[in-house]
């Protein structure tokens, strides 16, 4: 397995009950490194943008209007298998589906307030971590 890196978003529902440093805590008890981090506030606009791949989808307007609801925390997590081990930890999207101890059934409340984002391969990885990130924001290992 080798060295990846991955997106992870803590979004709005998780960031306003304080549980940024819980989640970022069992990341780095897995074994990933926090590359990168930052607290910001998406736009509509660029909930959109991030979000474009599910534009046809029922879910893309409320899930828009959810994500720039309030300040989420993005990181670049680093590690072996990084995009498999990030998905693990989350857990299913569906909190009342994720397995036991996963962030998304500890601290999920539905399907859209799963408390979590993590890109789902390493292409979507790449694009995910550029949207949000310069390379020089990048810490190297």
């Amino acid at each position: 397995m080798s060295v990846e890196r991955t997106l992870s978003i803590i979004k709005p529902d998780a960031v306003s009950r304080g549980l940024i440093g819980e989640i970022l805590k069992r990341f780095e008890s897995a074994g990933l490194k926090i590359a990168a981090g930052k607290l910001l506030r998406l736009t509509r606009e660029r909930a959109q943008s991030f979000y474009a791949v599910h534009k046809e989808r029922p879910f893309y307007a409320s899930l828009c209007a959810y994500m720039s609801s309030g300040p989420i925390f993005v990181s670049v997590l680093e590690g072996q298998g990084a995009i498999m081990r990030n998905r693990e930890i989350m857990g299913a999207t569906d909190p009342a589906k994720a397995a036991p101890g996963t962030i998304r059934r500890d601290c999920g409340k539905d399907v859209e307030q799963n408390a979590v984002h993590g890109s789902d391969g390493p292409e979507t990885a790449a694009t995910e971590i550029a949207f949000f990130f310069r390379p020089d924001e990048i810490f190297r290992y």
